[in-house]
């Protein structure tokens, strides 16, 4: 690794050529949004054109207001369906170059279809309940969710597709279940599809409204700050602030994630890009390749957990919730402080046992040049943050940040976009919307068939019966099935689910905080990407690392423990996300400091090392203690603290252990 002359980190073990056709092999085989065609020819004006109106339309309705929202989801779910099936062939491998004349006819159809529903509005929506559809809007409605399950396959993949499917014959066929918990008098074909498609309630739903509104814009604003270098300046800016410390290079990977994460929807992507870079740094300093593919890919996965963008989901569960926008990211950013600070910690403890130290400061840039003469790159972040703390909307908030961030790349030569780039910028945005696009829609399927059914009550019942009432035992089983929905489907549709089905039952059966339960169900969906034997990311990391992946994902459970304990305190304990009655200042700064000594038992009780290596006792009672300073209670922290100094006591009695392999120079911390 060597500077380059603007104080950027450039590892010169691999050509860009050779680092960015590895990224897209890896991106191709774990995540599915990014196994489109990469060549199709004359087609590609077409999708340019396409892409780009999309993108200008969201552009123009989030500036002068969004349209009805039939016309809204319409013109934002058609014109997305007829880009997949222009980009996303039918089965991987398959027309890598160049459409088929069956995948442009399906196109076509999508775009026909979809903007039809314009011609739905007015008496005919709003008189549903007495209109009685002709025949070829019945089979319009049809083929419509049938298009937008066979898109949403194609590019977000198949779980979500059955989840989806299995609604539907739920629907219809609901009057068949034998028990008396979760059996209906069933639906017709004719009411379930014309329902599901034209209906506000169904496709067209909360998720895609949101997604029409908010998320297209924050996904466009991400895409505008990778193409201003804002990737490449918070990978150079974690360096400089931690590349020096024991174990530098892990903690850089992991700062560098957390600020990513900040505009990132995706953990696989965010894994593969840090990735290419850290993880090899990591095996450089003789990190273990399943540690270093780890760390980068808890890291990655915790990114979706970091205010302000949350995976996009942070805007659906304004809807869910009733909340601002900011309300729900002052509750996300104490549990993801402490989320990251405990594979922090991880990183520390594991480098002290190792004996790696940081890097000499010569291959490091410099936080001082790197500030005065790139800091003006997080004006766009500061915009949005500022402009939502005032008091407007996430819409105007993106449409802002958007600005800021055109005007930023305006500064350096080497960010200055040409027309031509600008025309670029607009068609990936509208590229990189469309597996969320599909997603969400089909998302509303799953919703509408849980309203037409009222499926969500007889859930809470079950979740309730299942549990016999004991809080405990409900959270442990809507964790479990948060987990298993996260393995395949993406974030934003995984909430949107949970949100639907499992909140309810916390929520009504034992009267908890909306905003807990809500950001319960949120987190154990993400880290569905980390949890064996599903877990892409690290699968993702390990490929880049040349590391086992199951072995992989079991480091990265490890790393990212905070993510498995902290959903339960911050519910029976709400302080951490600033909702009950005991917020206070006092309270929550006491909350944090405990919290945080917490992740420290934790994370060496999860590492095997503290102030020397732990003994099976030692473990025991710094997981023990940690757990205890976590929940923000007094008598706790008091009793977690006293066993955590009497194993530092133990420990410091004790010879120091020599690292396992050799180590560099003497650790700065």
């Amino acid at each position: 690794m060597t500077k380059d002359k603007n104080n950027g980190v450039v590892d010169t073990d691999a050509t860009v050529d050779e680092v960015k056709a590895s990224e897209e092999d890896l991106l191709e085989k774990y995540d599915k949004e990014s196994s489109y065609r990469k060549s199709i020819g004359k087609w590609k004006w077409v999708v340019s054109f396409i892409g780009i109106y999309l993108t200008l339309f969201h552009l123009y309705t989030g500036y002068f207001g969004t349209f009805q929202s039939q016309i809204q989801g319409a013109i934002h779910v058609g014109t997305a369906l007829g880009l997949i099936f222009l980009l996303y062939p039918a089965k991987k491998g398959l027309h890598k170059n160049g459409i088929p004349w069956y995948d442009v006819v399906l196109a076509s159809s999508s775009l026909f279809i979809g903007y039809y529903n314009i011609t739905m509005i007015g008496s005919k929506l709003n008189n549903r309940i007495i209109f009685d559809f002709p025949t070829f809007e019945v089979v319009f409605s049809i083929l419509g969710v049938l298009l937008l399950l066979e898109a949403t396959r194609r590019c977000v993949g198949l779980p979500i597709v059955i989840v989806a499917m299995a609604a539907i014959l739920y629907a219809l066929f609901g009057n068949l279940i034998p028990t008396s918990v979760f059996s209906h008098p069933g639906f017709s074909i004719k009411d379930v599809f014309t329902n599901l498609w034209y209906d506000t309630q169904g496709v067209f739903g909360v998720p895609v409204q949101v997604s029409s509104k908010f998320i297209f814009l924050f996904l466009l604003f991400g895409v505008l700050l990778v193409n201003s270098g804002i990737g490449k300046f918070f990978n150079d800016l974690a360096f400089a602030f931690t590349g020096r410390f024991t174990g530098g290079t892990a903690k850089a990977a992991v700062t560098a994630s957390a600020l990513q994460g900040m505009v990132s929807g995706s953990s696989i992507a965010n894994t593969v890009a840090s990735g290419s870079f850290t993880i090899p740094m990591m095996k450089k300093a003789k990190f273990k390749p399943e540690f270093a593919a780890a760390a980068e890919a808890s890291a990655s996965t915790g990114g979706q957990l970091m205010p302000p963008i949350m995976g996009a989901a942070a805007f659906i569960m304004i809807e869910y919730t009733g909340t601002t926008y900011t309300t729900i990211m002052l509750a996300a950013l104490i549990p993801a402080l402490l989320y990251f600070s405990g594979i922090f910690i991880g990183a520390h403890f594991e480098a002290k046992k190792l004996g790696i130290f940081g890097l000499p400061k010569e291959e490091l840039p410099s936080k001082r040049e790197l500030l005065k003469t790139k800091g003006y790159m997080l004006l766009p972040l500061v915009a949005i943050l500022v402009t939502l703390f005032i008091g407007f909307t996430a819409q105007r908030a993106a449409i802002l940040g958007i600005f800021v961030a055109f005007l930023v790349s305006l500064v350096s030569k080497e960010t200055r976009m040409s027309f031509k780039k600008v025309l670029y910028v607009l068609e990936q945005g509208a590229r990189v919307a469309l597996p969320v696009i599909a997603a969400v829609a089909t998302a509303g399927i799953i919703v509408g068939i849980v309203g037409m059914t009222g499926l969500g009550g007889k859930f809470a019942t079950g979740i309730i019966a299942l549990s016999q009432g004991i809080l405990p035992l409900a959270l442990f089983f809507t964790m479990i099935a948060c987990i298993i929905l996260g393995m395949g489907l993406p974030t934003t549709a995984n909430y949107v689910v949970t949100a639907t089905v499992a909140a309810p039952a916390l929520i009504n059966g034992f009267g908890l905080e909306v905003l807990a339960v809500h950001l319960f169900v949120f987190y154990f969906g993400i880290i569905a990407d980390i949890t064996p034997p599903v877990c892409l990311a690290a699968y993702a990391g390990a490929g880049i690392a040349r590391a086992n992946p199951f072995k992989t994902g079991l480091t990265a459970v490890k790393l990212a423990i905070a993510a498995f304990i902290i959903p339960y305190i911050f519910v029976f304990n709400p302080v951490l996300v600033l909702a009950g009655d005991n917020v206070t200042f006092l309270n929550v700064t006491i909350a944090i400091i405990t919290a945080l000594i917490g992740m420290v038992g934790v994370s060496s009780a999860m590492i095997g090392y503290f102030s020397r290596r732990t003994i099976l006792w030692e473990r025991l009672t710094l997981f023990v203690a940690g757990i205890l300073l976590i929940y923000p209670d007094p008598l706790y922290s008091a009793i977690g603290l006293g066993l955590i100094g009497l194993v530092w006591f133990i420990q410091s009695r004790r010879p120091k252990d020599g690292p396992s392999k050799p180590g560099g120079e003497p650790a700065l911390a």
